[in-house]
């Protein structure tokens, strides 16, 4: 009996307590596409809350009428935030009109104030804090790799950078998000406000909830840049020569770095984890079209390579494609000694040298 009352004290408080919508409000001022995100413009929700909660502080008036006067001053701020007649503007008009139709008490302004206060504006600073580039996680524990072992070693500078880069940033997420869930614990226990203890698991979870849906956001951009970023950082170590990408050369083929070789034609590096559904966009780019621009290969550092099927390894490699994998990949023995797909696999410790020779350089 107690589990099935506990149970229906979740149930009710989701659907019934004015603190379920410490989630919604928070989803409502941070979506971008239907109401603007107006909970990132910090200055001006900051300055809201601070006069719903001067209108709430104020003793000259009534409970209906300090409830009127908060959704009056609520929804005309919102309305005047933005340029009449622009895109900002009609969503801000649907934040008001969505807010209009759920606050209905003093709890509910009480509630969309707490929100603000200890989830939106906390959540964006904390967000703030977590690196968009996880690059500077991996830097010095590449060039001490290379230093240490040598160009040969290559490939454990790539995949160390990949693993190092996720790691890193991870690491400061749960940092942000342990730092300021404690604070919220505490803030919580300072409120006067009555609540159940399910009502604060309702508040938390919220901003846990929210808080990670936007660090996954951050966490997507960041697996896109992180490899595009060792080519850089291998280039500069090496000193070799980086190009701009062929002109009016178009394709779906993402290139991070191209550099000229001494014949004249150049060669560009992708560097992805995982070529994964991108591999018949990459198709795209068929021989003629490199020749046409004069492009002499395009070489792919693939750092997972277990959905590298023999059809795209072949497909790609007649289109003067490289694949270069690690050393000790499965993948990289079977298609090294495979008659069709031999020559279109690399082992990373060769890459350094492969460069050097296509810039006419020599490296130690």
């Amino acid at each position: 009996m107690e589990l099935k009352h506990h149970i229906q004290t979740v149930d009710d408080t989701v659907h019934d307590s004015p603190w379920r919508n410490a989630y919604w409000f928070a989803r409502m001022l941070l979506n971008t596409d239907q109401y603007g995100a107006l909970g990132k413009k910090e200055k001006f929700i900051s300055a809201l809350v601070g006069k719903l909660e001067s209108i709430l502080d104020c003793g000259a008036l009534s409970n209906d009428d300090k409830l009127a006067v908060c959704r009056d001053t609520l929804l005309k701020e919102i309305r005047n935030s933005t340029k009449a007649g622009t895109k900002s503007a009609y969503a801000a008009e649907d934040l008001a009109v969505a807010l209009d139709n759920e606050i209905k008490s003093l709890d509910d302004v009480i509630v969309f104030i707490t929100t603000v206060r200890y989830i939106v504006l906390p959540a964006n600073a904390a967000l703030r804090r977590i690196p968009s580039d996880d690059a500077i996680f991996c830097r010095e524990t590449a060039q001490n790799i290379l230093d240490s072992l040598g160009k040969t070693q290559v490939g454990k500078a790539i995949s160390a950078w990949d693993t190092l880069g996720v790691r890193g940033c991870l690491d400061a997420e749960r940092t942000e998000i342990l730092h300021e869930f404690t604070k919220l614990r505490h803030n919580l226990d300072a409120l006067s406000i009555k609540r159940s203890e399910i009502e604060d698991n309702a508040i938390l979870t919220a901003f846990v909830q929210e808080f990670e849906r936007r660090a996954g956001q951050k966490r997507k951009s960041r697996a896109g840049n992180s490899l595009e970023d060792v080519a850089t950082f291998l280039f500069n170590y090496y000193g070799f020569d980086s190009h701009p990408k062929p002109d009016h050369f178009q394709t779906d083929i993402e290139v991070d770095k191209w550099f000229k070789c001494t014949d004249g034609w150049s060669i560009g590096i992708s560097c992805k984890r995982t070529l994964r559904e991108r591999w018949k966009q990459v198709s795209s780019a068929d021989s003629n079209a490199l020749s046409r621009y004069k492009i002499k290969q395009i070489w792919h550092l693939i750092t997972y390579d277990r959905d590298l099927s023999d059809d795209k390894i072949t497909m790609l490699g007649q289109q003067r494609q490289i694949f270069y994998l690690s050393d000790n990949s499965e993948r990289y023995k079977y298609a090294s000694q495979h008659v069709g797909m031999k020559d279109y696999v690399r082992p990373l410790s060769q890459l350094i040298d492969d460069i050097a020779k296509e810039q006419g350089k020599t490296v130690k």
